[in-house]
């Protein structure tokens, strides 16, 4: 390892405020596909399971704090918490995109896409489970992720249930959602809309909305609370 490298994942280490005892384990979350010699040593793996640990301690968050929500609003919560746009929000919080090793063919620093943002910040949440433990891991995401529960809990960032149903769709299927009017009543300067999501052939439950808008909102909500914002 470089003296430059070493350099650097200490920068890192007092960035993100956790000390790894596997220096190789923080350098293999910093490395982008582009930037390793194999893919096997890259942060693919690692972002394989750190996206399911973020989830999973979330899940677990949100049980915790919050016993008088229902599964649905739980699941929007979530949905709203541990996504791309999320994830790379608090990767470009940490200011990784300082250490983040990737190819020439790639442009370094801000001109990084979303996406190698947010896969670098759930491969760092896996490096330090696999450091720490559980209980280093959690540490890390509560005092990063807890800021974004609380915000998306209280309204002050509105919950944009099409985007987040989008989100889910395309990461799973590579697919759009498209929404269906099954019904419209009352007079034209009080219309109402009923509205269901639809991916491929299976639509999920209607809502109803004063206008399209408000009702494609609730439908996607639905779809989300149905999707579980894990399984098709």
């Amino acid at each position: 390892m470089s003296e430059k490298m070493v350099t650097d994942l200490l920068r890192c280490e007092e960035r993100i405020g956790y000390v790894f005892k596997d220096k190789g384990l923080l350098e293999c979350a910093l490395t982008h596909a582009s930037g390793a010699d194999h893919r096997l040593v890259s942060n693919e793996r690692l972002e394989f399971l750190g996206d399911a640990i973020l989830g999973a301690i979330v899940c677990e968050m949100l049980y915790l704090m919050f016993p008088q929500l229902l599964e649905g609003d739980l699941t929007q919560i979530k949905s709203a918490v541990v996504s791309r746009q999320t994830c790379a929000k608090l990767s470009a919080g940490l200011e990784l995109d300082e250490f983040i090793i990737v190819g020439r063919g790639i442009a370094c620093g801000s001109g990084f896409p979303s996406s190698l943002l947010s896969n670098t910040f759930e491969s760092l949440v896996a490096a330090i489970y696999l450091d720490g433990g559980t209980d280093a891991a959690r540490g890390f995401i509560e005092r990063l992720v807890g800021p974004e529960i609380e915000i998306a809990y209280t309204g002050k960032g509105e919950l944009d249930y099409k985007s987040m149903l989008q989100q889910t769709i395309q990461r799973q299927l590579g697919m759009t959602p498209t929404y269906i009017v099954l019904e419209e009543k009352g007079p034209d300067h009080s219309k109402q809309f009923l509205v269901s999501a639809q991916v491929n052939d299976k639509a999920y439950t209607p809502a109803w909305g004063h206008n399209k808008k408000e009702a494609e909102q609730r439908a996607a909500s639905n779809a989300l609370a149905e999707l579980g914002d894990d399984s098709i």
